[in-house]
Parts: C-alpha cells; structure tokens; sequence
C-alpha cells in the first residue's frame, strides 16, 4: 500500500470507525470539522452515550504522546512518563480512543480496530521499554492460525470468494 497522507489517513480511519459502529447497531454522530478537540464519534444506544476520539495509522503504530512531550520544558522532554500523562490529562473521562489500523490490509480488507480507554493507553506507553516508556503506541498484532479454516473451507478459499 503506498503511503497515505495524514489528513486522508484521518478521514478513512473516522469513516471505517463510524461504519462499524453502525454496522453493530448503534447510532453515530460525527463532529463537524478536521481536529476537534477530544473526539471525533458520538456513538449511542439507546440513553447510553460514548464520545470516541479516533486514531488511524498506515505504519503499525501510533504516535500519540509526541506532540505532548513537545509540550514539556526541555529538561523533561526525554521523560515519556510525564508526556504520557500530560496527553491523558487532555482525555475527558468516558471518551473512548479507536485505534485503526491500516499497515498490511489489502484494499479489498477489512482495517484493524482496537477500542481502549486512554487510561490504558497511558499505562501500555509508561511500560514500553522496560518501563522507560514510549511516545509511540506499536501494535502488537497476530494473525489467526487459519490453517485448519482452510482445510475445511478449501475451494472457497483459494477460489478467492
């Protein structure tokens, strides 16, 4: 897959979220405008209500916390701990982050998609590196063993359907 701009990556990752929400039934609003603060998605069901702010990425990770540690004295830069928190501070409790991935998904494939709470974002990046930290967010993703799938599904499969 060639590289995608950021603002196109931005916009499939949004849709592909707000499609799969929909595709599950539940209602979805999307805000307005490229970068609004806090989230992108409304989701709801019935009167139960969750703001989801949604995170694309082509390249197997996401950098979350980088544009925060810029945010920090110089002295504290190379602290990923203090950029982590710095950048969950700026979370609203009950906003959920969608992380999409798009690294090694044909055209014709469904993206990853992993629903998490900043809180544990903040906490995968504190522990990265044996607990030095990271500003960067890696998927750690395993494909299925589809092995016995494909013994029993075979002339589907390799017909390509």
């Amino acid at each position: 897959m060639q590289r995608i701009k950021a603002e196109i990556l931005a916009t499939a990752a949004e849709a592909f979220a707000a499609a799969q929400f929909a595709r599950f039934g539940y209602d979805v609003s999307v805000q307005y405008g490229a970068n609004q603060p806090e989230y992108d998605l409304v989701v709801a069901e019935g009167g139960r209500m969750l703001k989801v702010s949604v995170q694309g990425s082509a390249d197997g990770c996401w950098d979350l916390t980088q544009s925060a540690q810029s945010d920090l004295s110089t002295a504290d830069q190379a602290n990923c701990h203090d950029a982590a928190d710095l950048w969950l501070a700026g979370h609203k409790a009950g906003t959920a982050i969608c992380l999409v991935q798009l690294k090694d998904v044909a055209g014709d494939a469904v993206p990853r998609a992993y629903l998490v709470w900043p809180l544990e974002i903040a906490a995968k990046l504190k522990a990265a590196s044996s607990g030095r930290g990271d500003t960067v967010l890696w998927e750690n993703h395993t494909p299925p063993d589809i092995t016995g799938a494909l013994e029993r599904q075979g002339t589907c499969l390799t017909n390509g359907r």
